[in-house]
């Protein structure tokens, strides 16, 4: 059972909750009564406000309607108007433009080019609007008017500022300077920059909005004259600086230039190696013409010069195809730089035939040593021919094969004189006053080991241009066979030296003097082979050269030295009485005796009066030949004397016995000695 307290307590508690419940609910229901109250009042409300607002739209909304209405009439009759005034201003293009259309693009190119662009497109405005206006023919001649002004403007560019270039920079550009390890590459600098850029501009509106293409032609011809001109001023550079300093223009000469670089000689070009070593045969073949010298050095200047403008003229166009690249459009520009160089090339292959020309006009005359102003020339095209065709790459085949032309002409002509030269020395005539009288080395020799000689400088030349006369695939051959070929030839022409010698020593009626003639002319050839590299050319293909020429040699002394035998035969024991010790000479043993004695002293006199006027170039083969034919004349001397010595077969010996051993030797010292 619950106690009585604590049931009332808890009945306590119970009602003073229940008492508090009721007073929450009647305030909430008090509260649920003010909402609705408040609820009815706003719906109310909106209700008003919603009736006033429909009656606001309605209203504003006719106003709104006409307002937007006004506001579109009002744009279009700005845009009406802007378009009136645009049209206007076509209008009114010919009459703004005329003073600077006429005042021409000099100096103001941009603003020129602006008002260019203004009236084409009023050009463009009434041909699609109005094309029968006479505005359209108008702006159209004035249009016509702007774009002939700017190729004026584009010709006088180009010549006012197109100039030759100096002689000294192209020499820069083509040298090689062996002291300088790296090199700068010289840039030619055609056109000042601010000028290139308007050219540039003028060229590309040209193009794009004038379409003209005969600019093209006015830039090529300008700029051909100019290169040809920069090639003809290194040209006479070279002829002026020749005369006035005595200098001759050949590249071998390495001269820094300084403050007066035209009193300097030009480094050779890059590709060109010139020997100084090589002088003109026809030195030798004219001496005897005074002329001749004077005449070859300006040949030698001619060719170095034109070496040096084949040179220029590579730098120069390459130099000329890197201009053009900025200024014409790429699918013209092979074509205008195939007509640009035309003039310059044609020029250089005309001067290239006028060469050859005058070597074929020199063979026909058989003056054989002409040839060798091709070699030079001929070695420096194949040097730069590829070079070269990489600058005519994409030009004319016509224009690329200019060169291959000039150099197979060359090689033909250059072929065909050698080869006449060799039948000529097999074929020079044995003329009885051409000969040595003295016995010496023959011109005919001497010319024949200088061309042979110049020829070397040239092997490879010389070697190629004989192999393209074999066959259309000379091309193809090696250097190998080149050299073989050269070597064949040159072997060829002293085979024919040999036999044309031989033939000629029978001139002479003394057999001794042609045996010191063949002698010194074999000698000669010898000598001349070892010195140069000669030599190891024929050995290629006769192994035995220096050997034969050394037999050749010792036969023609053999031959010589018999010629002694008549002086000797004298000294022999042949028809020599037999003497017995004490025994009396009969007269006619004793006369036998005087009979050698006399036939050795006469013998001796008249060979060494005779051979006294001959001559033996070479020093160590004149000692040679004089010691043996000492020995051999004084031994057989002595022991004649010996012999005789306890002999009386004369009451006069001073009469026969003129001569002491020691003096026939110093008789014999003084041969072939025409100061003694």
């Amino acid at each position: 059972m619950i106690p009585t307290e604590d049931a009332s307590a808890r009945k306590r508690e119970i009602e003073e909750k229940l008492k508090q419940e009721q007073e929450t609910l009647a305030f909430i229901r008090e509260n649920m009564e003010k909402s609705d109250q408040l609820t009815k009042g706003m719906v109310s409300i909106l209700s008003s406000f919603e009736s006033r607002l429909m009656q606001l739209e309605n209203s504003i909304i006719p106003v709104h309607k006409q307002t937007e209405n006004l506001q579109r009439l009002q744009e279009n009759v700005d845009k009406t108007l802007s378009c009136m005034d645009h049209v206007i201003s076509y209008y009114h293009v010919a009459k703004d433009t005329d003073r600077i259309i006429r005042e021409g693009p000099a100096g103001r190119l941009d603003e020129y080019l602006a008002c260019i662009a203004k009236i084409q497109k009023a050009v463009e405005y009434f041909q699609d609007n109005n094309p029968d206006s006479p505005e359209l023919n108008t702006v159209k001649a004035r249009f016509e008017k702007g774009k002939e002004l700017l190729e004026a403007e584009f010709r006088s560019l180009l010549t006012r500022y197109s100039k030759p270039v100096p002689p000294i920079l192209i020499l820069d550009t083509i040298s090689v300077d062996e002291d300088m390890e790296l090199q700068e590459e010289v840039v030619l600098e055609h056109l000042p920059e601010a000028v290139l850029q308007d050219i540039i501009c003028i060229s590309g509106w040209l193009v794009e909005y004038g379409r003209n293409q005969d600019f093209m032609n006015v830039y090529y011809q300008i700029r051909s004259s100019q290169l040809d001109r920069s090639i003809k001023g290194l040209k006479d550079h070279f002829r002026k600086n020749s005369a006035s300093s005595g200098i001759l223009y050949s590249p071998a000469v390495q001269t820094k230039r300084k403050d007066t670089p035209t009193k300097k000689a030009p480094k050779r070009p890059a590709g060109y190696d010139h020997d100084p070593r090589v002088k003109h045969s026809s030195d030798v073949l004219n001496e005897k013409h005074g002329a001749a010298a004077g005449k070859d050095d300006v040949l030698d200047i001619e060719i170095d010069s034109y070496i040096h403008c084949i040179s220029a003229f590579v730098k120069l166009a390459q130099s000329e195809y890197a201009l053009l690249t900025e200024i014409i459009p790429e699918h013209h520009q092979k074509k205008t730089f195939d007509s640009l160089i035309q003039e310059a090339l044609n020029n250089l292959m005309l001067e290239g035939d006028n060469i050859v020309f005058a070597a074929r006009r020199a063979i026909e005359r058989r003056d054989y040593s002409a040839i060798l102003t091709i070699f030079p020339i001929l070695r420096h095209l194949k040097m730069n021919k590829s070079e070269f065709d990489s600058t005519l790459q994409g030009t004319a085949a016509s224009t690329k094969n200019k060169l291959p032309t000039l150099i197979t002409s060359m090689e033909t002509i250059g072929a065909k004189a050698l080869e006449e030269f060799a039948d000529s020395i097999k074929n020079d005539p044995d003329k009885e006053y051409n000969m040595p009288k003295d016995g010496t080395v023959h011109e005919l020799t001497s010319n024949a080991i200088l061309f042979l000689q110049q020829l070397l400088d040239f092997h490879e030349t010389a070697g190629a241009m004989l192999a393209s006369q074999e066959t259309s695939l000379a091309s193809s051959y090696t250097s190998d066979f080149n050299k073989r070929l050269l070597s064949t030839y040159i072997c060829k022409v002293l085979g024919n030296l040999q036999l044309n010698l031989l033939s000629k020593s029978k001139v002479y009626e003394d057999s001794a003097l042609s045996a010191i003639f063949l002698h010194n002319n074999y000698n000669y050839i010898l000598k001349s082979l070892e010195k140069s590299e000669l030599i190891q050319l024929v050995t290629v293909t006769q192994k035995r050269a220096e050997s034969f020429y050394r037999e050749l040699i010792e036969q023609q002394i053999d031959m010589y030295q018999r010629s002694w035998l008549k002086v000797t035969e004298h000294l022999t024991d042949r028809n020599m009485p037999v003497l017995q010790p004490g025994a009396k000479l009969k007269d006619k043993e004793r006369q036998v005796i005087k009979d050698k004695f006399k036939g050795f002293n006469d013998g001796l006199e008249e060979l060494c009066k005779t051979q006294k006027g001959w001559a033996i170039p070479n020093k160590e083969q004149r000692d040679f030949i004089r010691q043996a034919q000492k020995k051999v004349v004084s031994d057989a001397y002595r022991n004649f004397l010996q012999r005789c010595a306890n002999i009386s077969f004369t009451k006069n010996p001073e009469k026969y016995l003129k001569y002491q051993p020691e003096e026939v030797e110093e008789m014999i010292e003084k041969l072939f000695d025409t100061s003694a």
